[in-house]
């Protein structure tokens, strides 16, 4: 299964946005799936992730601000996230998961940046 993550842009702080990371080439309903980021000058960080199951997880810095979705008929998983802060600037990266532990190799990722 390949993962690639689209619907990053400009936006300001206090907007929304959602993240779309579409899958190919697999049986996509069985895996988790997760959210990573990497701001300029970080380490990439776990942001949100869902299980097969519809279960969710999200790092604290997130938690009711993004939600996390899947379409397993689609092929997408989503990362819906509000009330966007400068700190959310990053490219976002979604790829399957264990737990945190991203299974996968990077791919190109979407940037997001919200001016202040």
């Amino acid at each position: 299964v390949q993962l690639q993550a689209s619907g990053g842009g400009l936006v300001q702080a206090g907007d929304s946005l959602r993240l779309s990371c579409a899958a190919s080439g697999g049986t996509f309903s069985i895996y988790d799936v997760g959210w990573f980021r990497q701001a300029p000058g970080k380490e990439r960080e776990f942001v949100a992730a869902i299980a097969w199951s519809g279960t969710t997880h999200y790092a604290d810095s997130v938690k009711g601000r993004f939600a996390i979705s899947r379409d397993n008929v689609n092929n997408r998983v989503y990362l819906q996230m509000y009330s966007l802060k400068p700190e959310d600037t990053a490219v976002y990266y979604c790829s399957r998961v264990s737990g945190t532990t991203s299974l996968d190799l990077w791919g190109q990722g979407t940037e997001v940046t919200v001016s202040s």
